[in-house]
């Protein structure tokens, strides 16, 4: 949907140059490193990815930065989920466990969302690989910008 953009340079200002086509839906990182959403609802999310020759690392194991993008994302989507539509949040700190190599195959991720107070959010992953041997653990907090579930709260 997006490769033709792929290339093309930020603009410094301004909306970006694509619109999501739906609230729970992959931008054009996601969708470039191949991620499918296989299920978001109620603070949970399910994603998937597979291991194609751009996700390698130097000695043909996955990327940890695209297992990382995985699980980030995946607790992203389960925090959609709960947000209402519209509403701005950034990932303000993550952390990541291997526990195994991925050398072939695809990933899994399974996220779950909680609220900590009206502005944050905690997001914890685990990954997973084709045969179903977790291969990393993810956790992260992520911040609301004041205002916009107010805002959703007056109408």
């Amino acid at each position: 949907m997006y490769e033709a953009m792929y290339e093309q340079p930020m603009p410094k200002q301004g909306a970006p140059p694509f619109a999501l086509p739906g609230w729970i839906a992959r931008a054009p990182f996601e969708e470039y490193l191949g991620m499918k959403i296989e299920e978001a609802a109620d603070g949970r999310a399910v994603l998937s990815m597979p291991f194609a020759v751009k996700l390698a690392q130097g000695k043909g194991l996955m990327h940890g930065g695209a297992i990382t993008a995985l699980a980030d994302t995946a607790v992203a989507m389960a925090i959609k989920s709960l947000l209402p539509e519209g509403s701005h949040f950034v990932t303000t700190e993550l952390s990541l466990k291997f526990h195994a190599p991925v050398k072939s195959g695809g990933v899994r991720a399974v996220a779950a969302a909680a609220r900590l107070d009206d502005r944050t959010l905690r997001g914890d992953a685990e990954v997973f690989d084709d045969a179903g041997v977790k291969t990393a653990t993810f956790s992260s907090l992520f911040r609301v910008k004041a205002g916009r579930e107010k805002q959703e709260g007056k109408r």
